[in-house]
This record gives C-alpha cells, sequence and structure tokens, in this order.
C-alpha cells in the first residue's frame, strides 16, 4: 500500500495502564509497539493519544458504590461500560510506554478528561457530539486519511476510526499494531460496524 503525504498514522492510547502490570491490562497489549514502529517508518505525519482521566472519573466503577468494573450502566448520554481507575491524570500508569519511541509525533491529544463524560473515540466524547477538535486539525493540514493502531482494538481504535470515517475522512486499522478487550463480543461487534461504516481493516502494511 502506498502511503502519502496526506495520511496521518493515529496511534492511540499505547499507555502503561492498558499494558501487562496495568490497571486495565489488555492482553499483549505491549506487542503493539513493534508494528506501530514498523509502520510509523513509512508516515510523515503521526499523532498520539492520551487518555487522561481525573481522579473519581464517572466511567470508574470506583465512582459508583455497588458496581463493579465492567459492568454496564446507563448515564445521561447512553450506556457507559465502568472500568477499573486507570490512566488518572499525571500517574506512571497514564504515561506512554517506555518502548514506545515516536519523537517525531506532531500532536499529542489528551482525552477523556471531562469528570462528567467518558471518551473512547480520538474525535468525539462518548455523546458523539462534543468534538475533540481533532477533525478540524486534520482537515487544516491537508490530511485526509487516517491509519488507526493502538490499544484497545475494540474499543478507543474502533471508535476512532469509526467517527473518522463519521468525520469525513477515509479510515484504516492496522490490525496487527492493535489488540483487543473483547468485552462481552465487542470484537464481533465492533468488526460488524466496520463494514457497516466502511473502515477498512487490514492486517499490516508490508
Amino acid at each position: 500500500m502506498t502511503i502519502t503525504s496526506q495520511d496521518v498514522l493515529l496511534v492511540i492510547d499505547v499507555q502503561n495502564d492498558f499494558c501487562p502490570g496495568g490497571r486495565l491490562a489488555i492482553a499483549d497489549g505491549a506487542q503493539v509497539v513493534e508494528p506501530i514502529h514498523r509502520a510509523a517508518r513509512r508516515f510523515e505525519h503521526i499523532i498520539l493519544t492520551q487518555d487522561w482521566h481525573p481522579g473519581g472519573h464517572l466511567s470508574f466503577a470506583s465512582a459508583h458504590p455497588g458496581t463493579h468494573p465492567y459492568e454496564t450502566i446507563e448515564l445521561s448520554y447512553g450506556p457507559q461500560t465502568l472500568w477499573p481507575d486507570h490512566c488518572v491524570q499525571g500517574s506512571t500508569g497514564a504515561q506512554f510506554v517506555e518502548s514506545l519511541a515516536l519523537p517525531q509525533a506532531e500532536l499529542v491529544l489528551r482525552k477523556g478528561f471531562r469528570r462528567q463524560i467518558d471518551s473512547y473515540s480520538a474525535f468525539f466524547e462518548n455523546d458523539k457530539v462534543t468534538s475533540s477538535g481533532l477533525a478540524g486539525y486534520l482537515r487544516d493540514r491537508g490530511l485526509g486519511r487516517v491509519f488507526c493502531t493502538g490499544l484497545a482494538y475494540d474499543f478507543c481504535v474502533g471508535f476512532s476510526a469509526l467517527d473518522a470515517r463519521k468525520s469525513g475522512f477515509e479510515a484504516m486499522v492496522l490490525k496487527d499494531a492493535c489488540r483487543a478487550i473483547d468485552l462481552n463480543g465487542s470484537v464481533a461487534r465492533m468488526e460488524e460496524n466496520f463494514r457497516n461504516a466502511g473502515v477498512n481493516v487490514i492486517d499490516d502494511l508490508r
């Protein structure tokens, strides 16, 4: 596949808390780093996202007495999966994994910093209305095709790819550079959403 100067590599939430030993560890999460580095060599433009929650965030099960992580509750903006406390602002868990070396990245976009709403996507909060500003940034830079990588395939990566399409961009997911949670069939649901939205899933760029 030919990568051009209008393409951008979006590296999503490759942070300590999503990797082995973290508070919301994804199986083999750290294994995304090598394929991300391999892909990054081909891109002129790279953007990183960073989950960045205040303590007591509404998506944390600990904020809802009597609930447990991975339950789903209804909030003002719709259903919300409750998570273990993770990626708390300024914590070691919120830092990018040490092995991720992308000093050429042009932007670090922090998300999930509003206490009362979660943010899976790099483009919108979970209310599907509040924008992060990323779409405008990409348009201003003349970028038109978004290649999504990182953690997790069936949540933040997937919703970012879907919202890239919603925002008018071509969206690709590099599956070898992602790992999934697969919570109650979330991978199958996300892949159906990909097909319906026109998100292209490719194994790798080789």
